[in-house]
């Protein structure tokens, strides 16, 4: 009977909270439907345009979602699915697709996908053998649709709505209002004259797209003061994977090799499209003369600013460190307040009050060394004293970050060992080597190899200090005495005198990525011999 009982409870619980549950799955299904309807919509526009990638990674965290969202053995993952999303959306894409960028041709003149270039190349109209110019001026009615007034060279007038045959109107018609001092009808009945400063902001974003009259000579609007009887001038034809101008008759065929459209005789269409090139960019890389001159030269100097910047802010943050330590030491939590301030300004400002500070003209430091010593560097025309610049600007930046990690790891070393190396006799120097620095390297050597690869890609100090200036001379790539990869790579990219070459900057950071992870790998080795010196200790 108590059974009875407890199971018709039960059961009565279950259906009080059965229109509860329903609910929940009602607005599960309803947002992943929506959810569901955007990306389908964002799918077509991308397939439509041939973006590709973009469109595979969006179907994948399509389905990632659905798959989520629709399995109750993956609940603990909807909490994470908009992490999840984020994280392929803003991070695995750009990785994916600046890759496959480094594989294709994507550049200045090749930003377009071939669906694109030809839907651009398509919208080159001409006027054609008897095609009438009008005036016109333009009308919109309250629900937004247009309508144009248009007067012929003979001065006949006509009413044009999109893809409507024109009417041939006269202005004492009814409805039409008195004609201004230039000919047009101040009012039309249902329609509310535009005026020039309504006119100029749709003009190209929506007036120019619209099409009047029938075709084959439909009239579109050419200027403020022209509406023609245009013809579309390049006809693209699926078949022959071809575009016919129909004005001189020439034949342009795809390359899909280069991106172009050519024609038998060598002329191109423009723009271009992209196209998939294998290692073209990689085997350009290597066999440039970009990799005899510039390249070496910046990844020289790569390796050199990185490895000093990482010494120099270590040495120097090492040695505040070690001094401020001493309990004993007068001031030094202020002392240690105001070294910290070059970590709490932002290092944007920080280079460039450097930059103005070490200016040949005015600057304060090279002003002082001209009164005291009568000569100063050429911080920002000489090769070498730019790059000592640089290093001293970014030892400023750095040396902060380096007192602090260094403090903190100096205070877990137990002063037992201290005092039984100074009973052992061992002076401060064979203290420092034998003790303080294996075991510092243990807990600072990983933030180490951090600070040298992110003063490998460190792009703010070098552009920010000098854009790699100076330059050097006679490269075949734009290239600068302080360059470093990643500042070279932009310089390609954006700066180049050829326009912006993605494509090559994209094969050169896939190179500049495995240099740092050989790196890294070699120093996380070098790292274990020092936890095995910790060992002994």
């Amino acid at each position: 009977m108590g059974k009875s009982l407890s199971r018709a409870r039960e059961g009565a619980f279950s259906l009080a909270l059965l229109p509860s549950y329903l609910s929940r799955i009602a607005l599960r299904l309803a947002g992943l439907a929506f959810i569901d309807a955007f990306a389908v919509m964002l799918l077509y526009l991308l397939i439509r345009d041939g973006i590709w990638p973009l469109a595979t990674v969006l179907a994948a965290v399509t389905i990632i979602i659905n798959v989520i969202t629709l399995s109750d053995r993956l609940y603990p993952l909807r909490w994470m699915s908009p992490a999840i999303v984020i994280i392929m959306m803003m991070v695995l894409y750009p990785i994916l697709f600046t890759v496959y960028t480094a594989f294709t041709n994507y550049s200045d003149g090749h930003l377009l996908t071939k669906i694109q270039a030809i839907r651009r190349i398509g919208q080159n109209t001409y006027l054609p053998e008897g095609g009438i110019t009008y005036d016109w001026a333009g009308y919109r009615s309250p629900e937004g649709e247009f309508l144009l007034w248009l007067v012929d060279q003979d001065g006949q007038t006509f009413l044009a709505e999109p893809n409507e045959p024109l009417q041939e109107v006269s202005p004492d018609e009814p409805g039409i209002g008195p004609l201004d001092e230039n000919g047009f009808p101040a009012t039309i009945e249902g329609y509310n004259r535009l005026a020039l400063r309504d006119i100029i902001p749709i003009l190209d974003r929506e007036l120019a797209l619209l099409e009047f009259g029938e075709p084959p000579l439909t009239i579109k609007i050419k200027s403020i003061r022209e509406a023609s009887q245009l013809q579309q001038r390049y006809v693209y034809d699926d078949e022959k994977d071809a575009i016919t101008d129909q004005v001189t008759g020439i034949v342009y065929s795809a390359d899909d090799q280069r991106g172009l459209f050519v024609s038998e005789e060598g002329q191109v269409l423009r723009p271009g499209y992209q196209v998939v090139i294998g290692w073209g960019n990689f085997e350009r890389l290597f066999t440039s003369p970009a990799l005899r001159g510039p390249f070496i030269t910046v990844f020289t100097w790569t390796i050199v600013f990185a490895f000093f910047s990482v010494f120099t802010t270590f040495a120097l943050g090492l040695f505040l460190a070690m001094v401020y330590n001493e309990p004993t030491f007068p001031g030094r939590k202020i002392i240690r307040t105001l070294l910290i301030l070059p970590y709490a300004i932002p290092g944007v400002i920080g280079i460039l009050i450097w930059r103005g500070m070490l200016n040949q003209n005015l600057g304060v430091i090279t002003t002082n060394l001209v009164s005291i010593f009568g000569w100063a560097p050429a911080w920002f025309t000489d090769p070498v004293w730019s790059k000592v610049g640089i290093l001293l600007v970014n030892l400023w930046l750095g040396y902060p970050y380096m007192m602090l990690i260094c403090s903190g790891a100096l205070q877990s070393i137990s002063h037992d060992i201290y005092e039984a190396a100074e009973v052992d006799g061992a002076g401060i120097w064979h203290r420092f080597w034998h003790i303080t620095l294996p075991l510092l390297m243990v807990s600072v050597g990983p933030l180490l190899i951090a600070s040298f690869t992110f003063n490998f890609n460190n792009f703010t100090v070098i552009y920010l200090y000098n854009e790699g200036r100076p330059p050097i001379p006679g490269t075949p790539t734009p290239a600068g005495y302080t360059d470093i990869l990643i500042s070279y790579t932009f310089r390609l990219a954006f700066e180049s005198g050829r326009g912006s070459d993605y494509g090559y900057a994209a094969a050169i950071t896939i190179i500049i990525f495995l240099i740092v992870a050989a790196i890294m790998l070699f120093q996380y080795r070098f790292l274990g011999r020092w936890e095995e010196i910790s060992e002994n200790v």
